[in-house]
């Protein structure tokens, strides 16, 4: 494991060891697991954004996609815990 020095001013240093306390943690432990979970909602928000931008390359190359009230529908209905056909793409209108 390596070793890091980071700066921080002392209002958020003493913020850090009340949270860290709160939590049962050290200070030490409390920064490594923030850094650890704002690393993971990166590469979340990272891939994310990939499949987004593929799924629209498709569309745009296709002109097909599924308008967003039968979207909604569908979600809508699978929550309430049926299982209603999949809305099938169809083209859109420009």
């Amino acid at each position: 494991m390596s070793t890091t020095t980071i700066r921080i001013d002392e209002d958020l240093k003493a913020r850090v060891a009340v949270a860290a306390e709160r939590a049962g943690k050290t200070a030490h432990g409390f920064i490594v697991d923030a850094i650890a979970q704002a690393t993971e909602q990166s590469e979340l928000e990272s891939d994310f954004h990939q499949v987004a931008a593929k799924r629209l390359a498709r569309i745009l190359a296709t002109g097909e996609g599924v308008p967003l009230g039968e979207v909604r529908d569908y979600l809508f209905a699978r929550v309430r815990g049926e299982t209603p056909r999949r809305p099938k793409p169809r083209k859109l209108r420009t």
